[in-house]
């Protein structure tokens, strides 16, 4: 009877994670994109079309030096909240975050043995998430 119980057991336990694997590849399988609206690019810039020239994050290199700079002013109630750069693989390099009395400047260091793509984020209080692709 115990073998029985512990066959049923064991069988129970094999379904369920099955079923959560299958679960969690359709959770992560899907395509990479997002619709608009939710991050905004200079090729996607969405509602904020007219806002593109004082959001979308610009970027220098100098050696191994990143700079990260939004024009856009700093004001009480409408200011840029953050830069963050982050590596292809995901990996942040670095973020500052802003109050509305600094300037919109960053700079992180690139690690060694970086790859040689990566992402700038500038953050505004008012117009969401902007996110320039820059290449090394």
């Amino acid at each position: 009877m115990a073998d029985r119980r512990d066959f049923i057991k064991i069988g129970l336990g094999v379904a369920s994670g099955v079923a959560l694997g299958q679960t969690f590849a359709i959770a992560t399988s899907g395509s990479g994109t997002l619709p608009s609206n939710i991050v905004y690019t200079a090729e996607d810039p969405g509602q904020w079309a007219k806002k593109i020239g004082g959001h979308l994050p610009k970027v220098s290199i100098q050696g191994k030096t990143v700079t990260i700079t939004t024009d856009h002013p700093m004001m009480k109630n409408h200011y840029i909240v953050r830069h963050t750069l982050v590596s292809e693989e995901g990996t942040v390099i670095g973020g500052k975050v802003f109050q509305p009395e600094d300037e919109p400047v960053s700079q992180f260091e690139l690690p060694e043995g970086h790859g040689s793509k990566f992402y700038a984020t500038s953050f505004c209080n008012k117009h969401d998430l902007w996110v320039a692709e820059l290449t090394v």
